[in-house]
């Protein structure tokens, strides 16, 4: 497939993609976040298959840009899942009534 296309295709997902999230409002933040979790899981999981295809498929010279850039991927979205997992658990606990009530004198 063209380069050009490919970056076309991307460049407008991500526009679209802003656009989409600068809208939404900000109670329906948390369940999109563990929304967003599973799919950057998702894009854990395609960036491995990704590595692993371009050094089955590719010649030998060809291979470490691959994987360069897919153990680039996999630790992006692996940090974006850990954070992610992270944030909503911390607005979760804004939420647990036991321990407000323990808490009061």
């Amino acid at each position: 497939m063209n380069p050009i296309f490919l970056i076309l295709i991307f460049a407008v997902a991500t526009t679209v993609g802003y656009f989409i999230i600068k809208n939404v409002p900000s109670l329906l933040h948390t369940p999109l976040m563990s929304g967003m979790n599973a799919l950057s899981g998702i894009t854990i999981l395609g960036a491995i298959a990704a590595v692993g295809l371009s050094v089955t498929a590719a010649r030998q010279q060809d291979v470490l840009p691959g994987q360069i850039l897919g153990g680039l991927a996999v630790v992006a979205a692996t940090v974006n899942v850990v954070g992610g997992f992270g944030v909503t658990h911390r607005m979760l606990k804004m939420f647990d009534k036991k321990k407000k009530e323990d808490k009061q004198p």
